[in-house]
């Protein structure tokens, strides 16, 4: 199936018949392609579905309308396909490791995952990439044979998107690249620069749904004022919600084009014959240079605007707090932990209590966190 399946991509992408594997070698399935099978096993993994409640700027409680990890995974995978399209690369690797590119973020989002550095430094420090590898690789249980998903090895190369020197010496082949400076395959450029036009667009939404944005704020910046100068145009009594949504909905196509007009233009001056001379050359997968302009002003002013509004800050001071508090009871009192992971701390130290925290949901820290320091709670 898989020949059949990928015959129409074009030399440069990722062929699931010619994968580097799997760490635990198996009896490959007949009706789908090892991408597909990776895809698959994400989506049923208890991993992606804690991503429900696990949120990208607002707390799990605060509304049911925000983004959540999974709601914003599943919209970067949306994007990363249409991009692949176009470019004629692997669609299933690109919308498996879009899938999975979140399973290792701890709750609260950024100001969690500081936390749990700060309070892992003494034990080798947290990295959310990292993590998400760990994810597959070892914490879920699903299978008799192994621990983890056993996904190939483009799939879990495209989830590393970041990774220290120290950590990248650790991990054999697929910490390589980042000692060598090497790309990794199309596929995993175009998730990664999916995730970043999903969630600067989307949290435009979210902080004008809010009201800590307003449009009069946003409206100066170009990116977001040249489309919505154009939607009244077409709509001049257009109420601000559908404003809003007609305003996203453009900046996001304008985006996937550039990014493929740009790409395309790379990959016809590099002219790479296969995966291998991707990994060898610059990054091909990129905005053009106006474009890219135009998408950093948006993100400082989601930065300064949005992610940086008092109130935001607050509820994050408050989940830094949820989490360096759990963290360190579990690690002075192990005994407080439910049995299982109080097995795996005796065996493997801090570490273990960091994937116990890293894979709550926001909710569930909560209410951990006042069982164990609100009185009356238990």
């Amino acid at each position: 199936m898989s020949a059949s399946v990928e015959i129409d991509l074009a030399p440069y992408a990722a062929r699931a018949a010619q994968s580097r594997g799997r760490c635990h070698k198996e009896v490959p399935a007949q009706a789908r392609t090892d991408f597909q099978r990776d895809r698959d096993r994400i989506v049923h993994s208890t991993a992606f579905r804690r991503l429900e409640y696990k949120t990208q700027v607002f707390v799990n409680h605060e509304g049911d309308l925000f983004r959540t990890r999974l709601t914003h995974s599943l919209e970067v995978a949306q994007i990363a396909r249409a991009i692949a399209r176009n470019l004629r690369v692997n669609e299933d690797l690109v919308e498996a490791i879009s899938l999975a590119h979140d399973l290792g973020h701890t709750p609260f989002g950024h100001a969690g995952q500081d936390a749990l550095h700060e309070s892992m430094q003494a034990y080798g420090g947290f990295e959310h990439n990292l993590q998400s590898l760990r994810v597959v690789d070892e914490l879920e249980e699903r299978y008799g044979a192994f621990n983890g998903l056993n996904l190939t090895f483009e799939t879990r190369e495209g989830i590393l998107k970041h990774c220290s020197l120290e950590n990248a010496r650790k991990l054999g082949d697929l910490g390589r690249r980042f000692i060598e400076r090497r790309q990794p395959s199309v596929e995993a450029q175009i998730a990664n620069l999916a995730d970043e036009i999903a969630y600067n667009n989307h949290d435009i939404d979210d902080g004008l749904r809010s009201g800590l944005i307003t449009l009069k704020q946003i409206g100066a910046i170009p990116l977001f004022a040249r489309h919505t100068d154009v939607v009244r145009s077409e709509f001049p009594d257009i109420p601000d919600r559908r404003l809003i949504y007609e305003t996203t909905r453009r900046m996001i196509n304008t985006l996937i084009v550039d990014l493929i007009s740009e790409t395309q233009r790379r990959l016809i001056a590099a002219a790479p014959k296969s995966i291998e001379d991707v990994r060898s050359g610059a990054a091909l997968v990129a905005f053009s240079t106006t474009m890219r302009t135009e998408a950093d002003e948006l993100k400082r002013f989601l930065s300064e605007h949005l992610y940086r509004h008092f109130q935001v800050m607050r509820m994050t001071e408050k989940a830094r707090r949820i989490v360096r508090e759990l963290f360190a009871a579990f690690r002075d009192e192990p005994r407080l932990l439910p049995i299982d992971h109080r097995q795996r701390v005796e065996a493997e130290g801090p570490r273990a209590i960091a994937d116990y925290v890293a894979g709550m949901t926001d909710r569930y820290a909560i209410r951990e966190h006042r069982r164990l320091f609100s009185v009356g709670d238990g």
